[in-house]
Order: structure tokens, then sequence, then C-alpha cells
């Protein structure tokens, strides 16, 4: 018997995630915001600069490999961190590609943790950890509802239902059509005596 705490919680339960989704699309399109328009973010030295910020880190990263690889072109690398942030949080937002964003966020989120925030003490003090596992959720279930993904598979499905209830009707249409009470083959059967009286003996 359905009840009204029953679908409360039901209609709950479906959307579970909005919130943890809402909340890691605004602040991943707040911080790519906040990197691309700080010209001192992006730049390869001086106060605040992504290359100072990567030459304080490099002996407590980590994997310092990455931050050596990274120093090559520091301004390049702050871009597409910044870049990258801002299009996982619009698709987070939007819930458009939700899984791949997802995975996107959480890349991003391992790479700074394994370099800028690995010598955080004690551990949860450091977001980046706590950002790469929040993305895992959307990861795996993706956006199921109040997202473009659910709703281009509700087109998808609709498409597909109206293409299955069609093809029996066309394959009727197509069929042989006879007069009522005649067979199909019967004007054939009759031309053909006709054609064998006139030539016969």
């Amino acid at each position: 018997m359905n009840t009204p705490s029953a679908g409360l919680r039901a209609r709950a339960s479906e959307h579970a995630l909005l919130p943890l989704r809402l909340f890691l699309g605004v602040t991943f399109v707040y911080a790519g915001l906040d990197k691309l328009t700080d010209p001192a973010f992006l730049s390869a030295t001086g106060d605040g600069s992504i290359g100072q910020q990567m030459e304080a880190v490099r002996d407590a990263a980590g994997v310092p490999g990455l931050i050596d690889l990274s120093m090559t072109s520091p301004v390049g690398i702050g871009l597409a961190i910044a870049v990258g942030e801002l299009a996982v949080g619009l698709g987070a937002l939007a819930g458009l590609l939700t899984r791949i964003a997802a995975l996107g966020g959480a890349l991003i989120s391992l790479s700074l943790w394994l370099t800028m925030s690995w010598s955080t003490t004690p551990y949860y003090f450091g977001a980046d950890l706590i950002y790469l596992l929040a993305w895992t959720p959307l990861i795996l279930a993706g956006a199921p509802t109040l997202s473009l993904d659910a709703l281009l598979h509700r087109r998808r499905g609709a498409t597909g239902r109206g293409r299955a209830a069609s093809g029996p009707a066309s394959g009727r249409a197509a069929g042989p059509a006879s007069t009522p009470g005649t067979s199909p083959g019967g004007s054939g059967r009759r031309a053909r005596g006709r054609a064998r009286a006139r030539v016969g003996p």
C-alpha cells in the first residue's frame, strides 16, 4: 500500500545525489573562474603564481615527478586545470555527460592531492582528497534526475518505443491487397486460363 511517507522517501532517494552534484558543480565552476580571472595565478613566477606554488610544494609532494613535469610549462598546466575545473563544474550542474564530468573532477582532485595538498596533516584538513571521494558516487550513478542526461535518456526511450509500435503497422500496410470474395492469386489463375483457351486446339 502506497502511503504519503513512502512516496516522500522514494522521492528523497531519487534525488539523494542532487545536493552533492550541485555543491561540486558550483565549487568547481567557482574555482575555475577564480583561476582564469587571476592574472597573478596564470604566471610562471611571482607572488601567488602557479609556478611559485609548485616550487613551494615540490619537496613535500607525494609524487614529485608530477611537479617536475608541470614545471616545464607551469602556465599551461595552470590554464588546463582552470579550464578543466570549469568544464567539469558546468557538466555537473547541467547533468550532461555526468559520469565523464565526474571522472574528470576526480582526476583533477587526485592530481592536486598527490602534489599540492599531499603534505597537509592531518589528512582530513586537505580538501582535494575529500573532493576525490565526493566525485565517486557521481561516477557510479551519474545524474538520474533533474539533468540533461535524464532528459536525453527519456527521449531516446520514447523514440525507441515509437519505432517499435510503428513496425507491425507498416508491415501490415505493405502486404498484398485483395478484393472481397477473391483470393490474392484468383485473378492471376483466371487470366492464365483465358490465355490457354485462346492458344489451345
